[in-house]
């Protein structure tokens, strides 16, 4: 069913999204790949992905605070393979930062990327999808779309924005054969994370793991840290036939964090 199909994921070139690049380009679906990387380094690892996996690539790295950037990224994604049917807004930045303090530069850029881009690229590929009466769009939010942490502001308000904004998307086409759904991770082990550990680690002189677990366990009763491939495998189910009644959901996969 998937085989052929073409899937566009922002910020794909590492943790969750290039996880998910490659469990979707295991089943056939051909994969534009988005990141902040060279297009030297960008081109190779599409390269890379589709002598692995049999299929087309693209990669861009588009910047996704321009909206005329974003449309441009669609109509070359568009002139290669005819349409997306597949959408990942996964693309994120973060900054922790006491509300009184917080830098305005840094809130325009979190509410850019991690919310207004997922507009920009939702509201560039709804047209193909509609016409061809299937799409699927996941949106990676977080539990932070879901309740708050402290000194982060921006985060917080665009992952609950971005909950919003799939709701209404699944609304608006539900008559089309689309799907809209968020996924809002608890933690997931990926590059990202590690400076928080570090730090944990500094304040309270802990080796690595046992502040690792000090971190994991603060906020989640599940004592490990969801890999990208979960997450990667969970997007795959979404797009599946089996999951074309789920739209407009918000699935924490969150090890319980916000079942307390």
């Amino acid at each position: 069913m998937l085989k052929g199909k073409t899937a566009l994921i922002s910020g794909s070139t590492s943790g969750i999204g290039l996880a998910t690049a490659h469990v979707l380009a295991k089943q056939g679906i051909n994969i534009v790949l988005h990141g902040l990387m060279s297009p030297a380094d960008g081109d190779k690892l599409a390269t890379e992905m589709a002598e692995q996996y049999d299929i087309s690539t693209l990669f861009d790295n588009t910047d996704l605070r321009d909206p005329t950037a974003i449309g441009a990224l669609i109509d070359r994604a568009t002139a290669q393979f005819g349409s997306i049917d597949i959408l990942v807004n996964n693309a994120g930045i973060q900054h922790t930062e006491a509300v009184d303090t917080f830098p305005t530069q840094k809130w325009d850029d979190i509410i850019a990327i991690n919310l207004s881009s997922a507009f920009h690229l939702t509201q560039q590929c709804l047209p193909s999808m509609q016409a061809k009466k299937w799409g699927r769009i996941i949106n990676i939010a977080s539990v932070h779309g879901l309740v708050a942490s402290v000194h982060k502001a921006a985060y917080c308000a665009a992952k609950h924005g971005l909950i919003g904004f799939t709701k209404v998307v699944a609304l608006e086409n539900a008559e089309c054969g689309i799907t809209a759904n968020a996924i809002c991770p608890g933690w997931v082990d990926t590059p990202l994370i590690n400076q928080q550990i570090e730090n944990v680690a500094s304040e309270k002189n802990l080796p690595i793991e046992q502040a690792r677990y000090q971190l994991i366990t603060a906020k989640q009763p599940l004592p490990h840290m969801l890999e990208a491939e979960q997450i990667g495998e969970f997007i795959l189910f979404l797009c599946s036939d089996a999951a074309r009644s789920i739209t407009g959901a918000s699935l924490p996969i969150d090890g319980a964090w916000t079942a307390q």
